[in-house]
């Protein structure tokens, strides 16, 4: 007996609604697919941006759309013939508005825009799109003189960022030099013109803003049109200049060519020539200005010299200089008379005391007990108590007598009263 045929495995389920796993992925063409799908769902877009590149192939045209101030492009092909059809032609570095259907193409998974209308962008546009821009930036602040860094004097390492062999490059380094042949450039070669010019330029800057010798960077560009400086008005550059810290000279073009650029710097030079002579001194002009103070001062120290050898020489002849011993003399003569005079009066003084000492001297002798006994009289004292005795009633039994030379002792023999005067 045979077995019965086994039936095959059940596979699962891998169409484009399976759920998806490592057991269950989607093959590629499901998902390229599917982003088709999305991409189909955006539509038609208008967008903007700069030619970098034009090819032609048949009636079929392929064109490079990138933006200009960022690293972004996509492929752009023309199967209407839009392109043909713009006046003037197209060519590279053009600023073009384009409305497009993005489309998928899943055989090699690219992205490219197909072509329904392209517009150039015309000098009106992009004047007004500049004055737009400028206003925006003025209210902002970034014109304003107060925040513009003033340029060193004599700056260690100037900053250069020019285009690759450009004569604006060798007009700044002719013209430094020239002036100060010691300058010292750190030169960035960068894409002055086209699409690459903004993302070239601003790398440069930041590098150089970032290196602590840099003391100040110049930007320099030689003349051309306006659409080939507008790199020098892109919105980006302008806020990444306002944005260093390093001071920011702009040298675009010629004296009439202005790029917003000349308005955010820190100082605009009107053509690159002007620019390697205001980022140095001129070394032969200093060391005139320092022969010129240098003779000046010493004319001053020489006129200031004079001036005092005279002042000096004048009063040293002054008779009190030229024989200080006058100054004492006269001097000594003043105190010999203010001697004499005190002298004369110490003298007098001492006549008028004496005077005075023997007047009342006299008078003192006068008025003094002794000149009393000297005259006869005598002083009796009770011998009991030793007191002066004025009234013979008071007298003891015994007394003293003191006459002018020597003295008694006597006994009272009798009392007689004194009678009273009628």
């Amino acid at each position: 007996m045979t077995d019965a045929p086994r039936s095959a495995p059940e596979r699962p389920d891998t169409g484009p609604g399976a759920p998806m796993s490592a057991e269950n992925p989607w093959p590629l063409r499901v998902v390229s697919k599917k982003i088709g799908d999305w991409i189909a769902r955006l539509g038609e877009v208008w967008t903007e941006g700069q030619i970098t590149e034009i090819s032609h192939r048949g009636r079929t045209v392929y064109l490079t759309l990138r933006d200009p101030s960022a690293e972004v492009s996509m492929r752009v092909v023309d199967f209407t013939g839009a392109v043909a059809a713009c006046e003037p032609p197209l060519r590279d570095g053009a600023q073009v508005v384009v409305r497009a259907q993005a489309q998928w193409w899943d055989k090699n998974g690219s992205l490219s825009l197909h072509v329904r209308e392209i517009r150039q962008v015309g000098l009106g546009e992009l004047l007004a799109r500049l004055e737009r821009l400028k206003r925006l930036l003025a209210a902002e602040g970034l014109f304003a003189a107060e925040r513009k860094k003033p340029l060193p004097f004599l700056p260690y390492r100037i900053g250069l960022i020019t285009g690759r062999a450009s004569d604006a490059m060798r007009d700044v380094l002719k013209n430094a030099k020239a002036r100060l042949p010691s300058a010292d450039f750190e030169v960035r070669e960068v894409a002055v013109q086209g699409p690459r010019a903004v993302s070239e330029v601003c790398a440069a800057l930041v590098e150089l803003d970032r290196d602590p010798d840099i003391e100040v960077i110049v930007i320099a560009r030689g003349g051309g049109s306006m659409e080939d400086l507008l790199p020098f008005s892109d919105e980006t550059l302008c806020r990444a200049v306002a944005e260093a810290a390093t001071p920011v000279v702009s040298a675009i073009g010629h004296e009439p060519d202005t790029p917003i650029l000349d308005y955010v710097a820190d100082w605009r030079a009107s053509t690159p020539t002007e620019a390697g002579k205001k980022v140095v001194p001129d070394l032969a002009e200093e060391q005139r200005g320092l022969n010129i103070s240098r003779t000046r001062l010493r004319q001053a120290l020489s006129v200031m010299l004079t001036k005092e050898t005279d002042a000096l020489a004048a009063m040293r002849a002054r008779p009190v200089l030229a024989r200080p011993e006058t100054m004492l003399e006269a001097r000594g003569e003043a105190v010999a008379n203010l001697k004499h005079r005190m002298r004369s009066r110490v003298g007098s003084r001492l006549e008028r005391s004496i005077d005075e000492l023997e007047h009342l001297r006299a008078r003192l002798r006068s008025l003094s007990p002794q000149s009393t006994l000297d005259r006869g009289y005598a002083i009796v004292t009770d011998e009991s108590t030793g007191a002066v005795l004025r009234d013979a009633a008071e007298a003891g039994d015994g007394i003293g007598v003191r006459l002018a030379a020597g003295s008694l002792r006597a006994e009272i023999v009798e009392k007689t009263e004194q009678e009273e005067e009628r």
